[in-house]
């Protein structure tokens, strides 16, 4: 799904919490340390070729400046113009329900 934005993350490891994986996941793509992050909404959503499951957490408190530790580009943009962003589809009800929680 290379070419659209998207929201950092991956795949939970074996014995491994969710929490624990999107820590982990944020210091090794943003090199940023997540606190308390908390859980919003799971999903799952059909592309042509596969079938995925995704969750979206909340994380308010982190310690560090975002930057791309795997050469990806970064950008901050205004919850409320996330969906002008060339982003993927399956993440578009993450987007709506993270401007409903900040209204």
């Amino acid at each position: 799904m290379g070419g659209h934005w998207e929201f950092p993350g991956g795949k939970v490891g074996d014995r491994e919490s969710e929490p624990e994986a999107l820590i982990r996941e944020l210091r090794e793509e943003l090199g940023v340390e997540a606190r308390g992050p908390q859980f919003c909404l799971r999903l799952t959503h059909a592309y042509p070729d596969r079938t995925v499951e995704l969750s979206f957490w909340i994380v308010r408190d982190f310690a560090g400046a975002p930057h791309g530790l795997d050469g990806q580009q970064l950008q901050w943009v205004p919850a409320a113009d996330l969906g002008r962003q060339d982003i993927l589809e399956a993440d578009r009800p993450f987007i709506e329900a993270l401007q409903r929680l900040l209204q």
